[in-house]
């Protein structure tokens, strides 16, 4: 333990060399693919309390971003380093799948949440397996804090060197390809397209952004105060500069405001996810009126839901294949690409998952996800055929 810092991580640590069905008894989960580590950290000086779950790193060191929320669970990490795993690797990239949780409010004053990032980050100092990306709760100012502290980090800010992937959009920027080419498969085009936005932060604004920027029209949106929904269309930017200013959609005056949860029913073309985990589930997937559900956060529709719109012929895009622009951002951030080509890649691959995924989805009836899930652990078995037998 390193006195100066009074860090005392506890480390739960399950690797395939071990036995792999002590991570499934310890906490649940587990398979063939990981995860190679469980990490619980907490540091009572700056009432520290996380999670970082290292899923496959079978590719490379993971990459994945760290999440800061109230109600954060270890169960929630390891879904999320999981979907990492699929998603490095559907993209092609040379990197496993990680993620990283914190417990606490994000909108904690700056010094505590600053003390409380910088403790984490130099508990896990040693575990080069992962590396720290922005997630939901936490930012670029964030992951300079990280990377100040162990130099590995991306995300980063533009004055040290990064690319920065939410103040630019590359998540945003790859769900729109990603849902272009849905809507061509569909005979359908995005000029015209009604949109609903669950989620108005950096991903939802982006998202949307692009969208309308090719003629979409933004037809509700929301945050964590409500929803506002205005059929002639809302303005993107009107409603980002309220979040910029600390206050929420439902402050714009140009528009209906609703209760969050009735964003479900409102009957649009493209209905984005943006937010948290399994915000459409059984009880609600039945009201969803959509053509294409968009997955701009993680894991935010059920497994069981997903086959429900399926079978309703609503064209789920899983958020591994639609999502990916940020993750692809911040590799090729990671080995000191330019923005420029950072955002051709993502254009490239994103559309040419979604494709691939759509032809295989189509020759076997198969709901998306499970098309995209085939591509991607093939391409983790492959890698993990190349490596030493007790390594994910």
């Amino acid at each position: 333990m390193d006195k100066k810092s009074n860090i005392d991580p506890v480390l739960l640590q399950s690797t395939r060399a071990e036995n792999s069905a002590r991570t499934m008894d310890l906490f649940g989960f587990g398979d063939e693919f990981g995860p190679l580590k469980v990490i619980h950290v907490h540091d009572p000086a700056v009432n520290l309390s996380g999670v970082l779950v290292v899923d496959n790193v079978a590719a490379g060191p993971s990459i994945g971003g760290l999440r800061m929320a109230p109600d954060v669970t270890t169960t929630e990490c390891y879904r999320l380093a999981r979907a990492m795993t699929l998603k490095n690797a559907a993209a092609g990239l040379p990197h496993g799948g990680g993620k990283s949780v914190i417990m606490g409010d994000p909108r904690m004053p700056a010094d505590q949440k600053e003390a409380m990032i910088r403790a984490f980050a130099a508990a896990l100092r040693n575990e080069t397996d992962y590396i720290f990306g922005p997630d939901m709760g936490t930012n670029e100012q964030c992951m300079s804090w990280v990377h100040d502290e162990i130099g590995r980090a991306v995300g980063l800010p533009r004055e040290i060197g990064g690319i920065p992937l939410d103040e630019l959009g590359a998540t945003g920027w790859g769900l729109y390809h990603s849902v272009d080419v849905a809507l061509e498969k569909l005979g359908l085009t995005m000029a015209g397209a009604t949109v609903v936005i669950q989620g108005y932060g950096s991903v939802g604004y982006h998202a949307a952004r692009f969208m309308a920027d090719n003629g979409a029209i933004i037809i509700a949106a929301s945050d964590t105060s409500g929803a506002v929904k205005n059929l002639a269309g809302l303005d993107v930017e009107a409603l980002w500069q309220l979040k910029k200013n600390g206050q929420s959609v439902v402050d714009n005056g140009d528009g209906e405001v609703i209760k969050g949860d009735a964003l479900v029913d409102i009957a649009c073309d493209i209905w984005v996810p943006a937010a948290r985990p399994d915000v459409i589930h059984d009880k609600n997937v039945e009201r969803l009126n959509a053509k294409i559900v968009a997955q701009g956060a993680n894991i935010p529709v059920t497994v069981s839901a997903e086959h429900y719109l399926h079978r309703e012929n609503v064209l789920c895009l899983p958020d591994f294949i639609a999502n990916a622009g940020g993750v692809i951002c911040a590799a090729m951030e990671y080995r000191g690409s330019t923005q420029q080509v950072a955002f051709d890649t993502i254009r490239d691959k994103i559309r040419t998952n979604t494709g691939e995924m759509l032809e295989r989805m189509d020759m076997s009836e198969r709901p998306p996800r499970e098309a995209a899930q085939e591509i991607a652990q093939e391409r983790v078995r492959a890698a993990m055929a190349s490596r030493r037998w007790s390594l994910f």
